[in-house]
């Protein structure tokens, strides 16, 4: 099964917290200092902001899987749409490892294909994503 992520840097975080809480109508799944996110069945989606310094706004977005090999279909179908990507094993970002993949859409736009492994303690550093814009993950 995929799960529809999207990612947005924010200036307040409690401020968008309630925000956030009202429009889906629960709390969020997980909340940090700096982070929060909610995984909502309904509509599905992995749904998370972050307020580490970067421009508010849309960070990125992506589709979460649920297996190794939904992830490598996912970069399948990346590979069709001709534009760079770049892989990443074990990555260390937003209180969870997982293996990625990332590219960029003709806006701009990072689109991760995810496949999380575990959660950790702290928010981690991914290395480097060569994309157009900045991103949460980007060194």
């Amino acid at each position: 099964m995929k799960r529809f992520h999207v990612h947005i840097s924010v200036d307040n975080l409690q401020d968008n917290i309630r925000f956030y809480s009202a429009l889906f109508g629960t709390e969020p799944s997980i909340s940090k200092l700096d982070y929060a996110k909610w995984m909502l069945d309904d509509p599905y989606i992995n749904f998370a902001i972050s307020a580490r310094g970067a421009k508010p706004g849309l960070d990125h977005v992506g589709i979460q899987v649920d297996s190794e090999e939904a992830l490598i279909e996912m970069n399948h179908r990346l590979a069709q749409a001709d534009l760079p990507a770049a892989e990443q094993k074990n990555a260390q970002c937003c209180y969870a490892a997982s293996n990625k993949y990332w590219a960029v859409d003709p806006q701009g736009i990072a689109w991760e294909a995810f496949h999380s492994l575990t959660t950790i303690p702290v928010f981690g550093q991914d290395t480097a994503i060569p994309t157009k814009t900045e991103s949460c993950c980007a060194a």
